[in-house]
């Protein structure tokens, strides 16, 4: 069973969304039959790679909150990251371009470290202090920390057309099966589920997305075939 996780990094749900996500997996008999493949998705498609400001500044200008209020809900979103045992910076955090993240993240896949980079430019936007946004090196200190060649990430940095259709095509695919926002989970094409949910809804959305595999039905007219220890001879009558 496949699923596919569209999200993006300057998304604090989806941080958390993915905490809960994960140990629903961990606890799920099946886990080892579950591929879990994660997909771009830029809250702020087109922002400037250079156009960095406070989280702070971005919530009062893009929802017309106070300071107040903006602060307060990054105080709660510091809470729920606690309670899934995730570190968050309530405070003294960056907003900006997450194209090239998402670009290292395709990357990383053909090498079979997106999990682990994913994980680190989470906990890197969301828990340590120095900014991940328009720092070329901090991206290669990150992906190589993840377990990836520091040379190679840096020639993906340095070559803006390096996996960009890769991240345009998971963006278009959001949008053609719905997604208006993330994290938005998609288990084995047959059932969506949107948000941060809890951790016992993940369990029974993999439950019932498992329970509704459709086995092979065999139809057996008795033919001949060949197997593992090889082809079997029909005696001459």
């Amino acid at each position: 069973m496949r699923v596919e996780i569209w999200s993006d990094i300057a998304c604090p749900w989806c941080y958390v969304g993915k905490a809960r996500f994960d140990k629903a997996l961990a606890a799920f008999p099946h886990r080892d039959g579950v591929e879990v493949v994660h997909r771009s998705f830029e809250l702020d498609p087109g922002r400037a790679k250079d156009d960095v400001q406070p989280v702070l500044t971005m919530l009062t200008a893009k929802y017309g909150m106070s300071e107040a209020q903006a602060q307060a809900g990054e105080d709660n979103l510091g809470a729920q990251a606690a309670a899934e045992g995730l570190p968050y910076r309530t405070r003294g955090r960056d907003h900006g371009s997450t194209f090239d993240m998402h670009r290292l993240l395709h990357f990383a896949k053909t090498e079979g470290r997106q999990e682990a980079l994913l994980d680190a430019l989470y906990r890197a936007n969301f828990a340590e202090e120095r900014s991940v946004f328009a720092d070329d090196e901090r991206l290669v200190e990150l992906a190589a920390a993840a377990g990836l060649d520091a040379g190679a990430a840096r020639a993906v940095l340095a070559d803006p057309a390096a996996y960009a259709d890769d991240v345009r095509a998971d963006e278009r695919e959001a949008a053609e099966l719905g997604a208006r926002g993330v994290p938005f989970f998609v288990l084995d094409r047959a059932y969506g589920v949107s948000g941060a949910q809890p951790v016992e809804v993940f369990a029974q959305a993999l439950g019932r997305a498992w329970q509704a595999r459709s086995p092979l039905t065999m139809v057996d007219g008795g033919g001949d075939a060949c197997g593992p220890d090889g082809c079997a001879v029909p005696e001459r009558g």
